[in-house]
């Protein structure tokens, strides 16, 4: 059994990148743990009705996970910036401290989205092996409608040298991504169904397989 950690900027980000290698995981007798970075809230103009819908979402999605235990820091989403990351590094090292996560699935580096640029640096700051000697891996998951996104410079791309066969698990990814119904609509807009599960037929087609999740490997510790 191996302690697994996925991280998400905003609730969407995790079932679109990890959603079927969540699903294996938990079925394969790992502990999935959930930490969310930012919410909504009234204050930022998001309705009464919408912050409440935003959490039933998290805990409906949850419980279709099999989540072991989620973790929210409840930072203003669209509200990160490098400032953030000295706040941000002790929380976040506070829950690793509490997990153990041997392997940690972390959004990319480059992505479009400036939130998830700023958690990915905060993130790599709490995976010092001499700090927390129990992470083996660290991944970086590709986000639909934000990774394609980021601008096409060398330094900017998502290079996939790991994938996930998730062919097993991907109807039942589609089937929580609905439940985010704010968040898709459809094609061509990159989250829609269709596209999602486009993507993940031509990350299997990579591979040899029907269906997969993509991922860059940061590190790997064999021990």
């Amino acid at each position: 059994m191996k302690n697994v950690i996925v991280i998400s900027a905003h609730p969407d980000d995790e079932t679109l990148g990890v959603g079927g290698t969540m699903l294996r995981h938990v079925a394969n007798g790992d502990k999935v743990f959930w930490l969310i970075i930012t919410n909504v809230f009234e204050e930022q103009g998001f309705s009464e009705e919408r912050v409440s819908s935003r959490q039933e979402e998290i805990k409906k999605v949850e419980e279709m996970f099999g989540i072991t235990k989620t973790f929210m820091l409840n930072y203003p989403t669209m509200s990160l910036s490098s400032s953030s990351i000295i706040d941000m590094v002790p929380k976040i090292s506070k829950v690793f401290g509490e997990v153990q996560p041997e392997i940690i699935y972390s959004l990319n580096r480059s992505d479009a989205h400036s939130d998830h640029r700023v958690i990915f640096d905060a993130t790599m700051a709490c995976t010092k092996s001499f700090r927390y000697p129990f992470i083996k891996q660290i991944l970086m998951y590709e986000c639909i409608s934000e990774t394609e996104f980021a601008p096409a410079l060398p330094e900017k791309a998502f290079l996939p040298n790991y994938y996930v066969d998730i062919t097993d698990y991907i109807d039942q990814k589609l089937e929580i991504m609905k439940v985010f119904e704010s968040e898709i609509a459809p094609s061509p807009f990159p989250r829609s169904l269709e596209n999602i599960k486009a993507l993940a037929h031509f990350r299997g087609a990579s591979v040899g397989v029907n269906y997969a999740e993509a991922f860059q490997l940061i590190k790997y510790i064999d021990k």
